[in-house]
C-alpha cells in the first residue's frame, strides 16, 4: 500500500505539473489535482486509471477552440481558464472521498459513488464544452426560451447530446476497468441525471448578478465592461463551483442508489 501511494503521488504530482505547465491548472489546482490523484491510485490502479482519462479528455475538451468559447462566455462565466483548487474539488472531491472511503473499508459501491459522480461531472463539462462551440442559442431548461451562451440551466440539442456522451463514456471506462456492467450502467444513470441536477439548480437557485451599465445578467462580481455587479436572485452563497458539487454528488448517490 505505503508503495502504491508513494507512486500514487509522483504520477499525480507529474501529471498536475504538465497541466499547470499547459494553463490547465492554476497553482492551487495543481496542489489539489495531486491530493485527489493520490487519494484515488491509492484505493487502486484502476481508480487512478479512470481518474486520469476523464482528467484528460476533459482538459482536452476545455483546450478546444479556447479562444471562440471565451469570447462567447467572457460576459457571464465568473471563472474561466485555468482550474482552480475549489474548482477541482468541486468536480474531482465526491470521487476523492469515495476513493478515501474505498480505501478505509472495501466496497464495491464506493465505485458507484466515485464513477457516478465523474459521470455527472463529465456530462456537465461535454455538454458546456461542446454546446458553447457547435449547439448554437441555448434555451433556458425551465421555460424553453432563448438565454444567452453561458447562462447556468441554458441547454441545446447538441449540448444534451454532449452529455449523454460523457456520461457514457465514463460507464465504458468503467466497464473496460473490470468493473461490473451493472455498476458501469448505474454510473451511466447516475452521470446523466447529475448533469440534470445541475442545469435544474443552475435555473432556478444559483446565484444570478445583474450589471446596471450593461443591463445584463452574469455570474461575475465584476462584469467584463468594468461595472461592479449586484445580486440579483438565487441564494447569494450558491456559486457555479458549489452547483458543480452538488450535482456531482446527486450523480454518486443515485449511482449507488442502484448499485446492490
Amino acid at each position: 500500500m505505503t508503495g502504491r501511494i508513494l507512486a500514487g503521488l509522483a504520477l499525480a504530482a507529474s501529471i498536475a505539473f504538465v497541466a499547470r505547465r499547459a494553463r490547465s491548472l492554476t497553482n492551487s489546482g495543481a496542489i489539489a489535482a495531486t491530493c485527489v490523484g493520490t487519494i484515488a491510485i491509492a484505493a487502486g490502479w484502476s481508480w487512478g486509471a479512470l481518474l486520469v482519462v476523464y482528467f484528460a479528455i476533459s482538459t482536452a475538451l476545455s483546450h478546444a477552440g479556447k479562444g471562440a468559447k471565451e469570447r462567447r462566455v467572457a460576459s457571464i462565466l465568473a471563472k474561466g481558464g485555468a482550474r482552480d483548487a475549489t474548482q477541482v474539488f468541486a468536480n474531482g472531491g465526491m470521487f476523492a472521498a469515495a476513493a478515501l472511503a474505498a480505501v478505509i473499508h472495501p466496497d464495491i459501491r464506493w465505485i458507484s459513488v466515485g464513477a457516478g459522480s465523474l459521470a455527472a461531472s463529465a456530462a456537465d463539462t461535454w455538454a458546456t464544452e461542446i454546446g458553447t462551440l457547435y449547439g448554437g442559442e441555448p434555451r433556458s431548461i425551465l421555460s424553453w426560451r432563448p438565454v444567452p451562451t453561458g447562462t447556468s440551466g441554458g441547454v441545446s440539442a447538441i449540448g444534451t447530446l454532449a452529455a449523454v456522451a460523457g456520461a457514457v463514456f465514463v460507464a465504458l471506462v468503467v466497464a473496460a476497468l473490470g468493473w461490473t456492467s451493472s455498476v458501469a450502467r448505474n454510473v451511466m444513470i447516475g452521470g446523466l441525471a447529475g448533469a440534470l441536477v445541475d442545469s435544474l439548480l443552475g435555473a432556478t437557485v444559483q446565484s444570478r448578478r445583474w450589471c446596471d451599465v450593461c443591463e445584463r445578467e452574469t455570474e461575475r462580481a465584476v462584469h467584463d465592461c468594468g461595472t461592479s455587479t449586484r445580486h440579483r436572485r438565487g441564494f447569494v452563497w450558491l456559486d457555479n463551483d458549489l452547483v458543480n458539487f452538488l450535482s456531482n454528488a446527486a450523480g454518486g448517490l443515485i449511482a449507488v442508489i442502484l448499485t446492490r
